[in-house]
């Protein structure tokens, strides 16, 4: 029987982290959990940290470290979970590091790796900017990999697609900017530990599977 398998994924947006994720997750058979996840069930289930996210979410305005730290403490803390799990998307600041520091220490639990997913600013901005949403539907294409059938037009809905602001170049290479700044402090951080494994975002996909492999010996 293999060993739990606790993983963290670090990437920017756009760098295909959320593939790898669910990838590793179906070689293994360990879930993946992501903050948004987190903050939206405890919101629908009433948890007590539910209802004091549910109060930022509805005026609009960032859950505080402190109050993301509980509701995954609460979602670590589920049997479904005796395995390993993904982490995607947390932590994201110092603080939220440290929370899961000391909750793994205080379970007897152990990080085997984070994962970091490179990809070049340029192809990331070239990946996100070829994105196009309908604003009618939700259905979202992308222009080389998941083009509608009609250029220009919801294949479900029939409405006209639009390119979001935040798949706009110039607000990309700023998100790019703004996450680097907050990610390198975490990547030092477990870098220093020697948990940092390194996988490129622009793989070929049907290849991904075996370099996941490779990557988590």
């Amino acid at each position: 029987m293999r060993r739990p398998l606790r993983i963290v994924l670090l990437g920017p947006p756009g760098s295909g982290k959320g593939t790898q994720a669910h990838i590793i997750s179906e070689l293994y058979g360990v879930p993946v959990i992501t903050t948004g996840d987190m903050l939206r069930e405890a919101v629908a289930n009433g948890t007590e940290y539910g209802k004091i996210v549910d109060s930022y979410m509805s005026r609009g305005e960032l859950v505080p470290d402190k109050i993301v730290n509980g509701v995954v403490g609460e979602r670590l803390n589920r049997s479904d979970l005796e395995n390993g799990f993904i982490l995607d998307g947390f932590p994201r600041s110092t603080p939220q590091a440290e929370f899961l520091d000391g909750f793994l220490e205080e379970h007897d639990l152990k990080l085997e790796y984070v994962i970091h997913v490179t990809l070049d600013d340029e192809a990331i901005v070239k990946r996100l900017s070829n994105r196009r949403s309908c604003p009618n539907c939700g259905e979202v294409y992308h222009l080389v990999s998941k083009p509608p059938k009609k250029e220009g037009v919801c294949d479900k809905c029939g409405s006209e697609l639009i390119l979001r602001d935040d798949d706009r170049p110039d607000v990309i290479r700023n998100r790019l900017v703004v996450y680097r700044e907050k990610t390198q402090p975490l990547l030092d951080r477990y870098m220093e530990k020697g948990l940092i494994k390194e996988a490129p975002g622009d793989h070929p996909m049907e290849r991904l599977p075996e370099l996941l492999k490779r990557v988590l010996g």
